[in-house]
């Protein structure tokens, strides 16, 4: 199954790995939908990505209530 994607906004690194795999949070717009927060690994020259996990707006925002409730 082909897809494509756009990382609209780069927003932050959250861990590096030794192999330089890095866990990033990005806006990425998935086959011309509607930007989504993303979180998961991209090798050294973003060419190749891991899973990850994808969170709308809203859920991004309860998100960021439950990490400020910490």
């Amino acid at each position: 199954m082909d897809f494509s994607y756009e990382v609209v906004e780069h927003i932050g690194i959250l861990s590096e790995q030794k192999n330089g795999w890095k866990k990033e949070l990005n806006l990425i717009s998935w086959n011309g939908r509607e930007p989504v927060y993303d979180i998961r690994t991209w090798n050294p020259d973003g060419s190749k990505m891991g899973k990850g996990v994808t969170i709308s707006k809203e859920e991004m925002e309860n998100l960021k209530d439950l990490l400020k409730s910490l």
